[in-house]
């Protein structure tokens, strides 16, 4: 009973700071989309969530792991990270490929996501650019995040636990995989229409 308590309580406060920085990054999303179409506030409040994950959460394990490892470290984020490596126990230890890909996650994502939010409010010509960068950068980091140990039979993934396998697993990184996958077709589909809309301009002068 005390040991289910103790994982209760640990599953519950890993969820509550994932909840509160969810809430605060749709909150300055919403704040700084005002005037803007539904899409782009959503977009605006993925971002930064997004942001405050790599950066909040992401750039911190990054610095553990190089100071120590995960595993025998204390605080808030080391208490989340070791929760969420009983899913995936490549977080509590310094594991190259997650600890490379983080970085590169930390320094590139992070950027680009701040860049795209800058885009998106000050209206810029390269948002989609940037926006489809960012998604194609995101989607690898989900394919490289997971493809080595499935190739070597998930040694390292907790299947088990329902909790463990379709909430942390599962449900936290398809995230990462469907919302970069809806802005990619969005910037397809505004990319499309800015093509045809300058054709239909270039037939009107000649």
């Amino acid at each position: 009973m005390g040991a289910r308590g103790e994982v209760g309580a640990a599953a519950g406060g890993a969820l509550l700071l994932c909840a509160s920085l969810l809430g605060a990054g749709c909150a300055l999303g919403l704040s700084l989309g005002r005037g803007r179409g539904a899409r782009d506030r959503g977009a605006l409040a993925w971002l930064c969530y997004d942001a405050l994950v790599h950066f909040a959460l992401e750039g911190p394990f990054v610095y553990l792991s190089f100071t120590g490892n995960i595993a025998e470290s204390d605080g808030l984020i080391a208490s989340l990270c070791k929760e969420y490596g009983k899913a995936d126990a490549r977080w509590l230890n310094f594991d190259p490929t997650i600890v490379s890909l983080e970085i590169l996650t930390v320094v590139l994502d992070g950027f680009l996501a701040l860049v795209l939010i800058y885009a998106i409010v000050k209206e810029k010509y390269y948002r989609h650019f940037i926006q489809i960068t960012l998604c194609v950068c995101e989607l690898y980091g989900g394919w490289m995040t997971f493809s080595p140990d499935w190739l070597m039979g998930s040694p390292n993934l907790n299947t088990n636990s329902w909790l463990y396998f379709w909430v942390y697993l599962v449900f936290f990184n398809s995230v990462w995989v469907l919302i970069p996958g809806l802005l990619l077709w969005q910037s397809w589909v505004e990319l499309k229409k800015m093509y045809h809309k300058g054709n239909s301009l270039g037939k009107k002068f000649q």
